[in-house]
C-alpha cells in the first residue's frame, strides 16, 4: 500500500515504523474492528494528521503489515530449500535449523505475527500459499534422495504448515517455548516419528 504522501527524510521514516508498531500492537490487542486511529496515534506518540501522511485510513495500514509479513515469510520459506550434496547425516540438522529459523522469525515481531496469521481474513488462503510452497521445495528434495520418495509432499507441507501455526499460537505467542526448543520437536517428530528409537511400523 503507497502512503498519501511521503515525508523525506530520517525522521519521517521513524514515524512512519513508529505507526506501524503501534498500529501491530492495537490490533492484536483490540482486533481490526475495535482499534482506531487515535488510539495508534497515541500509542505511536504521534497527532492522528501525522497519520494521514503516511496512511490513508486504517484499512491501509492493516493491509501494509499483513503484505509485509505474508512477503517475508514467504521469501523465508522459499530460501529454505535444502542445497545439493548435503550428507545423509546432515539433513536433519539442516531441517533443524530451517525450522528453527521459521519460529525465530515468527518470534521476532509476535504481535505482527498474530495479524497475520490469525487476525489476517485472508490468512486461510496465505497458508495454502505456503503449503505450495514448501511442497515445491520438498519435491525438489525428495529428487535430491533426501527423503522418502513415497512421501506424498502435499500432505506432509500441510501437516507441517498446520503444526507450526498451531504450536505457534499455542506456544510460541504465549512465551511458553522459545524458537528452538519448538524446532527441536517438531522435527524430532517429523524425522524420527513417535515410537521408541529402532522400532518400526509393522
Amino acid at each position: 500500500m503507497i502512503p498519501v504522501k511521503s515525508k523525506k527524510g530520517r525522521k519521517g521514516e521513524e514515524s512512519r515504523k513508529r505507526l506501524l508498531k503501534a498500529a501491530a500492537n492495537e490490533f492484536a490487542i483490540k482486533g481490526f474492528h475495535k482499534t482506531k486511529v487515535s488510539d495508534i496515534v497515541k500509542r505511536a506518540g504521534l497527532t492522528q494528521p501525522s497519520f494521514y501522511l503516511y496512511f490513508q485510513s486504517k484499512e491501509a495500514i492493516f493491509e501494509e503489515l499483513i503484505t509485509d509479513f505474508h512477503s517475508r515469510i514467504r521469501t523465508l520459506t522459499e530460501s529454505l530449500l535444502l542445497d545439493n550434496g548435503l550428507h545423509t547425516k546432515d539433513v536433519s540438522k539442516r531441517v533443524l535449523s530451517a525450522v528453527e529459523t521459521v519460529f525465530q522469525c515468527l518470534a521476532e515481531d509476535k504481535n505482527v505475527t498474530k495479524i497475520g496469521v490469525f487476525l489476517n481474513p485472508e490468512a486461510k488462503q496465505m497458508k495454502k500459499d505456503l503449503a505450495a510452497v514448501l511442497k515445491e521445495n520438498l519435491e525438489a528434495e525428495q529428487r535430491l534422495g533426501y527423503f522418502d520418495s513415497e512421501l506424498d509432499t502435499e500432505t506432509v507441507a500441510e501437516c507441517l504448515i498446520g503444526m507450526i501455526v498451531h504450536v505457534t499460537d499455542s506456544f510460541l505467542l504465549t512465551g511458553m517455548k522459545a524458537p528452538e526448543n519448538l524446532a527441536a520437536e517438531v522435527v524430532n517428530l517429523f524425522i524420527y516419528g513417535m515410537l521408541p528409537k529402532g522400532r518400526d511400523v509393522k
